[in-house]
């Protein structure tokens, strides 16, 4: 329970501190989030098979 009201603040923290930054930016850190967590996914699924075949 915690854990969700910590995860709540932060998000209202995160989305307050964007609704007063410039829509430029705010776009652009969205677009280096996304990419950051694509390349993190394609290298986890990439981890994985590798792991898998081997065993």
């Amino acid at each position: 329970m915690l854990f969700l009201v910590v995860a709540l603040l932060l998000l209202g923290l995160v989305m307050g501190t964007v609704a007063h930054a410039p829509l430029t930016f705010s776009v652009a850190a969205g677009l280096v989030i996304a990419v950051w967590l694509g390349i993190f996914a394609l290298r986890e699924r990439h981890g994985r098979r590798r792991s898998t075949s081997a065993r």
